[in-house]
């Protein structure tokens, strides 16, 4: 049975290096590293006095795990902005946080090698928890200078309205 609908030629699962990052109603530059999405929920274990030695489990709280941006460090200032506001240092007393709108919903597409939507993942409610602004800077290395937020959120869902694209074929000539 194949695992896509409208290709069903397609044997290979989606590639992780093509995506992109959106909020304020608008893709983010440069974004060049997602963590994964992840999600765990407690097991809670119950037994009656009656019952035989073994428990019952039930599910309790689910937890999202924060998910970590990270791009290459430029002159563009919405990683910092947002954390800003969260916390902005030297802003005056009760001005600290902005807490109004420090929560944003995100949205993490995911594309074809064709260059498709092929996915949609919706995280809502994030704010900033941690911002690298400036890495480990090294005289003799050769790495880019990588910028990060780590985003809390209470929760994510795959958005189903987004369907399976029908992937383009070519007629290569003979």
């Amino acid at each position: 049975m194949s695992q896509f609908i409208v290709n069903p030629q397609r044997f290979d699962p989606y590639r992780n290096f093509k995506f992109q990052v959106r909020w304020d109603n608008r893709f983010v530059a440069g974004i060049s590293k997602v963590s994964a999405l992840k999600r765990s929920t407690k097991v809670v274990e119950h037994r009656e006095g009656g019952d035989p030695s073994t428990s019952r489990k039930m599910p309790g709280r689910t937890e999202y795990e924060p998910i970590t941006l990270e791009r290459g460090l430029t002159h563009d200032f919405e990683f910092v902005r947002w954390a800003n506001k969260v916390w902005n240092y030297g802003a005056g007393l009760g001005m600290e946080s902005s807490l109004a709108d420090f929560r944003k919903d995100i949205s993490i597409y995911v594309y074809n090698e064709a260059g498709q939507v092929a996915l949609v993942y919706n995280v809502f409610r994030c704010w900033v928890s941690e911002l690298t602004i400036l890495p480990d800077l090294d005289a003799n290395g050769e790495a880019v200078a990588i910028q990060s937020i780590q985003l809390q959120n209470e929760g994510w869902e795959q958005d189903y309205q987004e369907k399976e694209p029908k992937e383009p074929s070519f007629n290569i000539p003979a």
